[in-house]
């Protein structure tokens, strides 16, 4: 799935939106010239299945009813008929045929984005983090540009769960999970990869560019938790990497020292650090 995210990624919607439709454009011309007389009905699954599979499931959905429409445009100017209730059924039939890939591929992307998400926070989960860092990695080695891993501990978490109770701590981490999100770029991630542990990774970002968007962050959180009175400050560690060749398990534990250095040195403190090929 992460390969196929990729691909689709350096092609571009865009472009996949156009073969689509070309392809659409093909079956439906096909379908005119053979008549009524040779169905093509299974064809306008590939169209429907690049939809889905490319822009989202919903395009898919909407692509089957375009499909059946198109079908049953095609059969009434073939057959030069009137429209009847023979027409109408046959059309349902077929776009139930249609959706049945489309909505299938529909619930394999909501298993497959539960199966990537931290149900608590709505952050991406550790595992998948790992997977996107793999392939941040290759990209960096591929094209030369680097990148930044950053890991973030919330200082006394277990005194706010012992004090105000799970339900509040939960809280806590559900508003710093969005407060993240919310006030990174788009092309950013923030993940829980443990308890009170988040990961953020910075694509196509060195050590100078890192330096200005953690620590706007962070101060920003840490104004945001004042406000509330949350007994919470944040330890973090900050990795760049400059094309490394380098493991993802590697690359984890650098940037985990540095957070932990934090941790044993005051907390409530942010350590950089860079990692360049020799």
């Amino acid at each position: 799935m992460v390969r196929l995210n990729s691909m689709i990624e350096r092609t571009g919607k865009s472009v996949w939106l156009a073969i689509g439709l070309l392809l659409l454009c093909g079956v439906a011309v096909a379908d005119y010239i053979t008549g009524s007389e040779l169905s093509l009905s299974l064809f306008y699954l590939i169209p429907i299945a690049v939809f889905s599979l490319t822009v989202n499931a919903t395009a898919g959905v909407a692509m089957a009813f375009i499909s059946a429409a198109i079908w049953l445009f095609i059969e009434l100017v073939t057959t030069e008929e009137i429209i009847s209730f023979v027409h109408l059924w046959n059309t349902i039939i077929r776009l139930g045929f249609f959706l049945l890939p489309a909505l299938l591929l529909r619930a394999v992307e909501r298993e497959s984005m539960l199966a990537r998400t931290d149900f608590m926070t709505g952050a991406i989960n550790n595992r998948y983090f790992n997977e996107l860092l793999q392939r941040e990695i290759d990209r960096s080695n591929r094209y030369a540009r680097p990148f930044t891993v950053a890991f973030i501990d919330l200082d006394n978490f277990k005194t706010i769960n012992d004090t105000f109770g799970h339900t509040f701590g939960d809280t806590v981490l559900q508003t710093i999970a969005d407060y993240m999100k919310k006030n990174l770029r788009k092309t950013d991630l923030v993940a829980r990869v443990g308890g009170d542990e988040f990961a953020i990774l910075l694509p196509e970002t060195d050590e100078a560019a890192a330096r200005i968007a953690i620590s706007s962050l962070l101060r920003k959180i840490s104004d945001d938790a004042g406000i509330r009175r949350w007994p919470v400050t944040f330890s973090v560690g900050v990795l760049t990497m400059n094309a490394p060749s380098i493991s993802v398990d590697k690359i984890l534990s650098i940037v985990d020292k540095l957070m932990y250095h934090v941790k044993n040195n005051g907390k409530n403190n942010i350590k950089y650090a860079t990692y360049n090929n020799t």
